[in-house]
């Protein structure tokens, strides 16, 4: 199991501040994919992924017991 983080617009999307998966290991770029089709708009191509409070390359590994955060981009002023 891994555990997933929404934040900003995501967790309004999603309508949930977090979920557990049973879908390690996979890559952050597989992930991303599986949230962009459970939850079309997710806007995988503009989403930063942390795993274990570090970002992550889509290329890293998430084994079972992570923690993944979805990071919208900012904008403000």
């Amino acid at each position: 199991m891994i555990t997933v983080h929404y934040f900003a617009r995501l967790r309004e999307l999603t309508g949930k501040g977090e979920e557990s998966l049973d879908r390690a290991p996979l890559t952050v770029e597989e992930l991303l994919d599986w949230a962009e089709t459970t939850y079309p708009g997710f806007g995988k191509d503009t989403i930063h992924v942390a795993v274990n409070e570090e970002y992550a390359r889509k290329e890293d590994v998430i084994q079972a017991g992570d923690v993944c955060a979805f990071i919208p981009p900012v904008s403000g002023g």
